[in-house]
């Protein structure tokens, strides 16, 4: 098939981050299976002026290319649903990679979801609530490592690292590394927030293959059930990148956790300081047990959790293959067109962007005081007008495109 695929080249849409993981893993997966990969930018708010920009680019990119699949990985409102259904309509057939739904299900991909031919999820939880809601299209998958990443372990005696982690900084993580550090364990850190800064995507196995043990936190920052704050715990892309690599992986716990690996013996698992701190000392302080542990980790993942697994399972779902399809044509704009023009600002529009920033950014300054401004807005927005929020008329991203 000719894939496009819509996603970010680097984490977050921002070069300073380095190259994104969807971006390093997912294209050459997709390779391997032998499709046609394309890619479109869709995250880097410098490569647009703005998401009406962004989303008529997209329909001329396919109008050009012609895919037979436009895979994404949508964040919040940067593809309108308007421009999912007039890619549908055209006989292109979209497939999205849900990410972090364990918690984003009830505020985007229960709206978003019913307007793509197929939702892969890695969230049990979401495909629960997906069926509950009627929801058909919505697949369980889950993160994986790319087979073009993959190197058997070395030995504790070869690496050159005690403990590394490889991730942002932010919730209880710096907190926890400082613990560790305190606690006598020589622990190197690599991200956005960290002393070492981001690390480019193709030092990322090295890294994991010569630690003795490569932390994972399963934490996603601070959420809210309602009014109530919680931190949610999932299964993250390093719990499958870490011993692919070759590395020794100590995760914080997660739900279902154990449908992946055996815990204990295939990779090691913490719930609190305490059990980190002991079991990373117990894992360098007994190489051979370390060494057994990687090397079943390894292949484990060579065996049952590589994305050309994954991705050739999803492509042969009946919403996206192309057997017996109508060839894509030359997309039908009419519906774009009248979302166009329901994503105009006005001097309105403009005055409530102000009344809005101007005393978050007395709190918090220019910068991230803007950004708390739209998460107040998009926080009211899910809750009160749903669906509508990921139109072209939703006021997120009519009032706040580089903040998004």
């Amino acid at each position: 098939m000719k894939l496009l695929c819509v996603f970010g080249r680097h984490n977050y849409g921002d070069p300073a981050r380095g190259e994104g993981y969807e971006y390093s893993n997912f294209l050459p997966a997709l390779r391997a299976l032998g499709h046609e990969v394309h890619h479109f930018e869709s995250w880097d708010r410098n490569a647009h002026a703005d998401f009406a920009a962004l989303n008529l680019a997209l329909l001329d990119r396919v109008d050009a290319l012609r895919p037979d699949l436009v895979f994404c990985v949508l964040m919040g409102y940067e593809i309108w649903t308007e421009t999912l259904r007039t890619l549908r309509q055209g006989g292109v057939r979209v497939l999205n990679w849900g990410t972090d739904d364990s918690w984003k299900y009830p505020q985007f991909s229960r709206h978003v979801a019913p307007e793509v031919d197929l939702w892969a999820t890695t969230s049990h939880l979401a495909l629960e609530r997906a069926r509950a809601d009627g929801l058909q299209n919505v697949r369980l998958s889950q993160w994986a490592a790319s087979g073009s990443r993959t190197a058997e372990p070395l030995t504790s005696e070869q690496c050159r690292h005690d403990v590394s982690f490889i991730g942002s900084a932010y919730g209880n993580r710096g907190r926890w590394i400082a613990r560790l550090k305190a606690r006598g364990l020589h622990v190197e850190c690599f991200g956005q927030g960290w002393p070492n800064g981001p690390v480019d995507a193709a030092r990322i196995p090295e890294i994991y293959r010569c630690s003795r043990v490569s932390l994972n936190f399963g934490d996603s920052g601070l959420q809210w059930r309602g009014l109530v704050p919680y931190r949610s715990r999932q299964i993250k892309a390093r719990v499958f990148e870490v011993p692919a690599a070759g590395g020794c992986l100590l995760t914080e716990q997660a739900d279902r956790l154990s449908d992946y690996y055996e815990c204990g013996v295939e990779v090691d698992t913490f719930a609190d300081e305490d059990a980190l701190i002991d079991r990373a000392r117990a894992l360098i302080a007994e190489p051979e047990r370390r060494d057994a542990m990687a090397w079943a980790g390894y292949r484990r993942t060579i065996r049952e959790h590589l994305y050309e697994g994954r991705f050739g399972a999803l492509l042969s779902e009946p919403e996206v293959r192309n057997a017996d399809a109508a060839p894509c044509r030359m997309l039908d704009r009419d519906l774009f067109m009248s979302a166009l023009a329901a994503h105009r600002t006005d001097a309105g529009l403009r005055f409530l962007r102000e009344v809005m920033v101007w005393p978050m950014q007395q709190i918090w300054g220019e910068r991230r005081g803007a950004r708390a401004a739209r998460r107040l807005l998009f926080e009211l927005s899910w809750r009160l007008c749903g669906r509508a929020t990921y139109k072209a008329s939703g006021l997120p991203g009519r009032l706040f495109y580089r903040e998004s």
